[in-house]
């Protein structure tokens, strides 16, 4: 739960147009904006959002009182939101979609004449930082400053335009070279100097993050780029007011063992071994074929299962485990990724056990989703004064930012029940323990 929060919290009311800005306008940003145009249309239905779909239960299991998200806190409406963003290429998102190749020959069809008036804006880019891209639609500028001030242009230019009330922001673009937090992003003096000298270490994904929470416009972070997740921007959201809150979209393979590890370890099940590999064939493939780009990527997903498994507390069951993460890029897969695991257990008197799975999912129809239910609860804590790491958002990232010190949740099940408690705290309802004596005493 976000520690800033207050009981009863007062939540200003989602008047206006809301403005989803998004950076990288390729397969995950064009599926979710599909998807919206067909909800929107009553083409499909929300399948997969927590914000459109999912219920709470508010007090006691004999209250059978179960009001859907969008009853309990005020929710932005679908039909209030407005789409703009960024890409190196100049397609439209009709064009865009059609070349991602997620979406049936039927649904581009029906959708066609919303997603063409849906259009990209020149990119902040360097292929140094995504070396296997490049594309004609880039911003040129003086210095890394000048090209943050673009794109600030470019957001006040779409909110203009638009009649918007209010912006989030999500990051839908590849996936960058591996960076670490260096000086340069320890505090907002040294990164707007940075921003003037064009630091090697600030990265595009950087500059968008930094436009935005400068702005005070929400800012999620769908790939594991360092982006907004260093003490310069921490404090500068905080400065700001400017809820921000993980990295990397939590969808295929990871999505698999943050359901599965929990398990385990529920059942004090022992783990010698977890062998994860991939392919895919879209432009994520594409840019993970660089080492570089894949280190970041193996960051995000090596870190789940020792934090849900917590080795320290169970060396007998944990403290040995090889994990291994493999991404293979295959172009016949398309955006159809097909996530591989062989996972080696023990159980009673260390007999040994295998788990194999297999897991032919659709990433951006996975991602797609998120990248709704992360603008519209980003929106809905901005309009609660909810200012900083959003922690109880981590159900939506392989890698949650936290308050320094602090180890991120990965359990899907703890981080739901933490979203959930968030929201009943926030309408002042009493929190859910699960502890269930009262039906008993």
């Amino acid at each position: 739960m976000a520690a800033n929060a207050v009981r009863g919290r007062e939540i200003a009311p989602a008047k206006g147009k809301l403005g989803v800005l998004l950076p990288g306008m390729g397969a995950v940003a064009t599926t979710f904006v599909a998807g919206v145009e067909a909800i929107r249309t009553g083409l499909s239905k929300p399948i997969g959002s927590l914000t459109q779909m999912g219920a709470v239960r508010l007090g006691k299991r004999t209250e059978n009182r179960n009001p859907r998200i969008s009853e309990l806190v005020p929710i932005a409406a679908l039909e209030d939101l407005v789409f703009g963003g960024w890409d190196i290429y100049t397609d439209n998102m009709y064009v865009a979609a059609k070349k991602a190749g997620v979406l049936s020959n039927e649904h581009l069809a029906a959708l066609k004449p919303f997603l063409e008036t849906v259009a990209p804006w020149p990119a902040v880019f360097d292929p140094v930082y995504v070396k296997k891209l490049s594309g004609e639609n880039v911003k040129k500028g003086r210095n890394k400053r000048d090209l943050a001030d673009q794109v600030s242009a470019d957001i006040e230019k779409f909110k203009k335009d638009n009649g918007l009330s209010r912006l989030v922001m999500v990051w839908c673009g590849s996936t960058e070279v591996y960076r670490q937090a260096g000086d340069v992003h320890s505090t907002i003096e040294k990164f707007e100097k940075g921003l003037e000298e064009s630091h090697p270490d600030i990265l595009p994904s950087m500059i968008y993050a930094y436009a935005a929470i400068k702005a005070g416009i929400p800012y999620c972070n769908g790939a594991p780029n360092l982006s907004a997740d260093f003490p310069a921007l921490v404090a500068l959201a905080k400065k700001t007011g400017t809820p921000i809150s993980g990295k990397d979209f939590k969808t295929g393979q990871t999505l698999m063992k943050t359901i599965l590890a929990p398990g385990f370890k529920a059942r004090l099940l022992g783990l010698d071994g977890w062998f994860s590999t991939n392919i895919l064939g879209n432009r994520d493939g594409e840019v993970l074929d660089d080492p570089e780009s894949f280190k970041s990527k193996e960051v995000s997903k090596l870190g789940v299962i020792e934090h849900i498994l917590q080795p320290h507390l169970y060396p007998d069951l944990y403290g040995k485990i090889h994990h291994v993460v493999r991404i293979n890029y295959y172009p016949p897969r398309g955006d159809n990724k097909e996530g591989w695991d062989n996972i080696d257990i023990f159980g009673w008197m260390g007999y040994p056990m295998q788990i194999k799975v297999d897991f032919l999912c659709r990433d951006s129809i996975l991602a797609a989703p998120l990248v709704l239910d992360l603008a519209l609860f980003s929106d809905l804590a901005g309009r609660a004064g909810m200012s900083g790491i959003q922690e109880w958002l981590s159900f939506y990232y392989k890698s949650p930012q936290t308050a320094p010190g602090l180890y991120p949740e990965h359990d899907l099940f703890i981080q739901l029940m933490k979203l959930k408690n968030t929201l009943r705290h926030l309408r002042g309802e009493d929190l859910i323990t699960h502890l269930g004596l009262e039906y008993y005493d």
